[in-house]
């Protein structure tokens, strides 16, 4: 098993990660919205993403999350990575466990491609300090939705040590 921060990954194809328990830390109160190719870039491929999660199992952050969102994490294991049943709901429980789950109660129809909607929504009734997502083509461009950042893993970490030395 190969250990990634606090969770751990098994090296076959259909991996699940999960949490250590450690109960000692606290967030500092930075909401965070995650978009799915962050949660699936920590899932699959570690780095940036991985680092951010960490965070959010650490209590050092708080990640939100909508049903939408998480629906749309476990379409993409079955999808593009060919995840099994048992492991996709195992890894959305996880989720569950280490975010905050909104239920957005106004739909957004700004962006083209509909499921980005569903993240600014989160982001929106979540009161997200933070936007954090890899999307190039979709939501990066926009740099802000109603006054909320969107940046990349790499420059949330950045603000994130900056603060946090």
């Amino acid at each position: 098993m190969l250990i990634l921060g606090n969770w751990e990954k098994k090296p076959a194809k259909n991996s699940t990660l999960k949490p250590k328990t450690n109960s000692m830390n606290t967030s500092t109160g930075i909401r965070v919205c995650l978009d799915t190719n962050v949660f699936i870039s920590a899932f699959i491929f570690s780095g940036n993403p991985a680092k951010i999660f960490d965070l959010a199992v650490d209590k050092k952050i708080i990640a939100v999350t909508s049903p939408a969102i998480t629906a749309e994490v476990g379409r993409v294991l079955a999808q593009k990575f060919e995840w099994n049943e048992y492991d996709i709901k195992k890894q959305l429980k996880v989720i569950s466990e280490v975010c905050e789950l909104i239920t957005p109660q106004k739909r957004i129809r700004f962006i083209k491609y509909q499921p980005d909607n569903r993240i600014v929504e989160c982001a929106v009734e979540g009161k997200a300090d933070y936007i954090v997502t890899g999307d190039k083509k979709h939501l990066l461009p926009l740099k802000e939705f109603k006054d909320i950042p969107i940046i990349t893993p790499g420059k949330f970490l950045k603000i994130y040590s900056k603060n946090h030395p």
